[in-house]
């Protein structure tokens, strides 16, 4: 990794090095002498890479600047903190739902949390929201009719309510317990400066007018893997494709104080909200266009990079799509009603930044551009930029090396070029239209709540349909292709590399977007969060207590993991005790499959709270942690591992793990009390796995053998073999016996001095 101050030389290379590409490409590459459609596409074509390129410098600039454009957190007196009220928005989502975030907002910590009042907010009216607020001993504030959609419903909650400072969350979005702690303090930055070292309370004639907090943002988060992370299997190598923006774009924008307020993990000064007249009601993406008018009110709007809360992210192409046609409208809508790109009420960086807003979304159309480009050319005999082979590696390839660079140091590893690509090309047929239509006023002013719930996925034919553009293009790209390398050797080949690289590279684009579209199906009801926690298992039948630590969570499961087999009833349900820091649950579980894992075990079971404060528990187990995906790319894979991957994986069937009890490796000849000597082989507390006995003794058949230790253990022919066939089965019928004389540990060391075992 680059230092900061080599970063910041390197953004600087990279802008001088791309000024003079641009400026090459206006002055001597456009294809003048050709026809008029040659002279458009040649001009599209260099229009995107321009506004490609000026949308980053702007990323650029804001990136040297972040460490100057990073407030100081207070460390103020407890007694100083404001009250918060707690929106909780909801429209129509399921209550399973909302009791997770509610349960959390209630354990937030606050030095008087007599000072925090939460609220659900309910545009539906429903009665089953109303008892869920009761439930909690929190305030309802129903708003049945859905008017003005959520701009309505907050302001109707503003309307009855005074605090100081709102927090606002969407339904899905469960805050940490810190997630107050880490954000009030920033609103007190008017009040108190750092003297020596030491926070002290401010003299009145010195109260800071500068520092004029409108609302903290804390990042996205999600506990889910996103569709990009799920349907390319790319769970443990890639980030959300949403960080970006969060942890990295919304950041850089404090520089120049247009931070997006993104709707939840958000608090908010309610001066700044009565200033603007409350949430703003004539857009579809209300937070976006409340952040604005903020600044335009004098108020900073402030991002944080400490994820304070997680949350669903949609989990179908559908809902996505949907969800990012709605982002695209919004933001244009919210553009052109406050004229943030001309405001004079904004600074000039500001308003550059907003510029660069509304340009992102005309990436997508930039995207087209570039795929479309080498087609033109190596299938149609389109000249679209006319220049030589020795110019292009002199102009384009030192820009096009740093500027790869640059984009990787840009976003701290949580996007690099290439996924920038994928994901523009992915979303570029749905996106393209709507922005055009949105600049020119045709608007779409529905609001639509993103579908968050899990599916078992459509049929891959049906998803194929989104992928009927990308199909055509990745057709014509390897028609392209074909056609331009067909005869061609030798030197003719490197003076067509250029081409044909662009060809394959976005054929690779393409070909993730077929993999993105057709999906992958989910089997899980819940996700699974990585957990390290103490687990106590208390066996009822034996009252034996074994100690565990967890290896994953779920809401309706847990996985745990021992250093040495244990036997767990599988027809029985056993008592666990779940343990953290600030938490602690008891929980009824059943054994639901047992695997080999490294030195030791994993048990994985099924789990049901005991009682109601059990399940408060258990959920802030669960969801107050960080969320257990990756928040960096993983930098040593390549487009061929992730292209291997995928098809490895679609052309594999998935194995379930079925086995409920350990299988123990054993050597360890016996004989039985019918004179047959034989060789036990392996163990699960239910069956033996034998060798050299008579495979024709009839089903049934009773036998008996004798430990060192002089433990008897009943048998009984079961006439079924191993699935390799080579081992014949032994039921055991006397272990419940053996448990409840706590015997079985003596057994296990009888048969198997040193423990080792197969998965």
């Amino acid at each position: 990794m680059l230092s900061e101050k080599k970063q910041h030389r390197l953004f600087i290379v990279t802008m001088v090095l791309m000024t003079i590409y641009l400026l090459w490409r206006m002055i001597f590459t456009l294809p003048w002498d050709r026809s008029i459609w040659n002279i458009i596409f040649g001009m599209l074509l260099l229009s995107a890479e321009t506004i490609t390129v000026l949308t980053t410098f702007e990323l650029f600039l804001q990136k040297m600047q972040k460490k100057n454009s990073q407030l100081e957190f207070p460390d103020v007196p407890h007694e100083f903190f404001p009250h918060v009220d707690v929106f909780i928005a909801t429209h129509n989502e399921p209550v399973d739902l909302l009791y997770k975030t509610v349960n959390a907002c209630t354990f937030m910590d606050y030095p008087d949390k007599t000072k925090v009042h939460i609220y659900l907010c309910d545009d539906g009216g429903r009665r089953e929201v109303e008892e869920l607020a009761e439930q909690f001993g929190i305030g309802y504030l129903g708003f049945p009719g859905n008017k003005d959609a959520k701009s309505g419903n907050l302001n109707n909650a503003l309307s009855k309510t005074t605090s100081p400072l709102i927090a606002t969350f969407d339904a899905d979005m469960i805050p940490q317990h810190t997630f107050l702690m880490k954000t009030v303090p920033y609103f007190l930055l008017v009040d108190y400066e750092r003297i020596d070292g030491e926070w002290r309370l401010r003299q009145e004639r010195k109260r800071s007018t500068r520092v004029k907090i409108g609302l903290v943002q804390t990042p996205q988060s999600f506990y889910n893997p996103d569709l990009f992370q799920f349907n390319l299997y790319a769970e443990q190598d890639i980030p959300n494709e949403q960080d970006f923006f969060s942890r990295e774009v919304n950041i850089l924008r404090n520089a120049s104080n247009a931070v997006s307020y993104t709707g939840s993990n958000t608090v908010l000064a309610r001066r700044a909200m009565e200033e603007i007249g409350g949430f703003p009601l004539n857009t579809i993406t209300e937070d976006f266009e409340t952040s604005i008018r903020m600044q335009q009110a004098g108020f900073i709007t402030y991002a944080t990079d400490e994820v304070q809360a997680a949350g669903l992210t949609t989990t179908t192409v559908p809902s996505m799509v949907k969800q990012r046609v709605r982002w695209a409208r919004g933001i244009i809508q919210s553009l052109q009603n406050t004229r943030a790109i001309f405001s004079r009420k904004l600074p000039m960086a500001t308003r550059i930044t907003y510029l660069s807003s509304f340009l992102y979304w005309w990436s997508f159309f930039n995207r087209l551009v570039f795929i479309m480009a080498p087609i033109l050319f190596a299938l149609f005999d389109f000249q679209l930029v006319n220049t030589g082979f020795v110019e292009i590696l002199i102009f384009w390839l030192p820009s096009y090396f740093c500027y790869s660079m640059s984009m990787r140091y840009l976003s701290s590893n949580i996007r690099n070029q290439r996924w920038s690509q994928v994901i523009d090309t992915i979303f570029m047929p749905y996106l393209i239209w709507p922005v055009v239509l949105e600049t020119l006023h045709l608007r779409e002013k529905k609001f639509k709540v993103t579908n968050k719930s899990k599916t078992a996925g459509r049929q891959w034919v049906k998803s194929l349909a989104y992928a009927l553009p990308h199909l055509l293009l990745l057709g014509l790209s390897v028609a392209a292709l074909l056609r331009y390398v067909n005869g061609k050797y030798g030197i003719a080949l490197l003076y067509s590399s250029i081409i044909i690289f662009w060809l394959i590279h976005n054929m690779i684009s393409l070909c993730y977007s077929l993999f993105f579209m057709v999906g992958r199906r989910s089997y899980r009801e819940s996700e699974r969060i990585r957990a390290n926690e103490e687990v106590i298992i208390h066996e009822r039948k034996s009252a034996a207590t074994y100690a565990a630590r967890s290896v994953d969570v779920s809401e309706h499961g847990i996985a745990f993991y021992v250093p040495q087999p244990i036997y767990l009833p599988t027809e029985a349900e056993v008592a666990l005790i779940v343990r953290t820091a600030r938490y602690e649950t008891n929980l009824e579980a059943s054994i639901v499959y047992v695997k080999k894992d490294g030195d030791g075990w994993r048990y994985s079971a099924k789990v049901r709270p005991v009682q109601e404060a059990d399940k408060r528990q258990w959920m802030q187990i669960i969801y107050d942690r960080k969320h257990s995906l990756p928040e960096q790319m993983n930098l040593w894979g390549t487009a061929y591992d992730d292209m291997t991957r995928n098809l490895q994986k679609r052309m594999s069937q998935p194995s379930a793990d079925k086995r409920k009890t350990p299988r123990i490796l054993l050597d360890c000849p016996i004989e039985l009390t019918n004179g047959e000597r034989c060789t036990l082989r392996s163990f699960n507390y239910l069956f033996f796995s034998v060798t050299g006995l008579n495979e024709s003794t009839e089903a049934g058949t009773p036998v008996a053998f004798r430990t060192r230790s002089m433990i008897e253990v009943r048998l009984r022919y079961t006439g079924k073999k191993t699935t390799n066939g080579q081992e014949l089965l032994l039921a055991i019928d006397n272990m419940d016996e053996i448990v409840e004389r706590g015997q079985l540990n003596q057994l296990l060391n009888d048969l198997t001095p040193s423990l080792s075992a197969i998965g």
